[in-house]
């Protein structure tokens, strides 16, 4: 009986998985940026371990490459850094430039908030 239900079982998770959406968070930087440094200091070992990390885990390029073909941007950008949230490749929000540590949270938050792959943590009580 069980050995029936494991190709169910396979198709289930293979259509749950593919419902989900490929969110990324694209980091624009270049060598030399002052405030890339910033970001590298005081977000970048913390990133992957947030609810945000989590939904949106990080994807470094640098500003003057290339994009690749299915990343469909609203605009090149122009400053460093430059954070775009991507899904499945399109550009849904950005954030142009790093304003420090608790700006940049909430200025990500405002971004992902709508998006059901985004779980925000429970608030101290």
């Amino acid at each position: 009986m069980i050995l029936r239900l494991a190709p169910l079982f396979l198709a289930l998770s293979l259509l749950a998985t593919s419902a989900l959406a490929d969110l990324r968070l694209l980091m624009f930087e270049q060598a030399g940026c002052y405030w890339c440094e910033r970001w590298n200091e005081e977000i970048a070992e913390v990133y992957p371990k947030t609810s945000e990390g989590i939904a949106a885990p990080l994807q470094r390029t640098d500003i003057h490459e290339k994009l690749p073909d299915q990343i469909t941007l609203s605009g090149r950008p122009v400053y460093t850094p430059t954070f775009v949230l991507v899904r499945d490749g399109i550009e849904i929000g950005r954030i142009e430039g790093y304003p420090g540590e608790d700006f940049f949270w909430s200025l990500l938050e405002i971004i992902m908030k709508p998006l059901p792959e985004y779980v925000k943590p429970e608030e101290d009580a």
